[in-house]
């Protein structure tokens, strides 16, 4: 079967492997992502899989602010040590991540996050969509895959292109960094606002996200 450089691309974005491992391991698979993860992992290529049960509990609460205060960004970023931490390429990275989340406006960290009425809506605009289209219901439905996969991918942060280099996505960068840095690193959360948008409830979100991270 073929294999799409963009399935390439998601497969390194989530293991940190080379390309040509990325690529070798879709054609081991049939294309299968998870099990190509897995083969991988396996083979004892995928970098930061063996990091990942390693607990992470140190790290920053950093705030970024953009555009001439018209845009903010509070972000929680751990790792394992307090070294790292106070290291200029974790700082570095840090603050990379949060000039991207100001960018590009990422709804959540991960697909696992999403909210679920935000996701009900997009199926039902994208069903609407493909009925209006006059599709057989069979194509229907795989527009409405395609359209909620697509719109998943565009709202998060893992997985959107880096603006600082669309060639690696943001799970990409943070894999790199784990490689370099030989710690478990972990974009946990952040707060996101726009001045003079909803105001006084992105006012009331950031105060209770300030009291979560105090507590946590």
């Amino acid at each position: 079967m073929g294999i799409s450089a963009s399935d390439v691309k998601q497969l390194r974005g989530q293991t940190g492997a080379g390309i040509l491992d990325c690529r070798k391991a879709l054609v081991e698979t049939d294309g299968d992502f998870d099990k190509a993860v897995d083969w991988l992992r396996a083979k004892g290529i995928a970098k930061a899989a063996k990091k990942a049960s390693r607990a992470a509990t140190e790290g920053a609460v950093y705030s970024y602010i953009h555009a001439g205060g018209k845009i903010g960004v509070l972000l929680e970023v751990n790792c394992e040590t307090d070294f790292v931490a106070r290291g200029d390429e974790f700082k570095a990275f840090v603050h990379d991540v949060a000039l991207h989340i100001a960018a590009a406006a990422p709804l959540w960290v991960n697909e696992a996050d999403a909210d679920q009425d935000t996701l009900d809506r997009e199926k039902a605009v994208a069903k609407q969509q493909a009925i209006e289209s006059g599709k057989p219901e069979n194509i229907a439905e795989k527009m409405v895959v395609g359209k909620v996969k697509k719109f998943m991918k565009e709202n998060t942060l893992m997985l959107q292109p880096f603006v600082k280099d669309d060639d690696k996505t943001i799970a990409q960068l943070q894999t790199d960094f784990i490689a370099k840095s030989g710690e478990k690193v972990d974009i946990r959360r952040f707060v996101r606002w726009t001045l003079g948008e909803g105001l006084a409830k992105k006012v009331d979100n950031f105060a209770e996200e300030v009291a979560s991270m105090a507590q946590a």
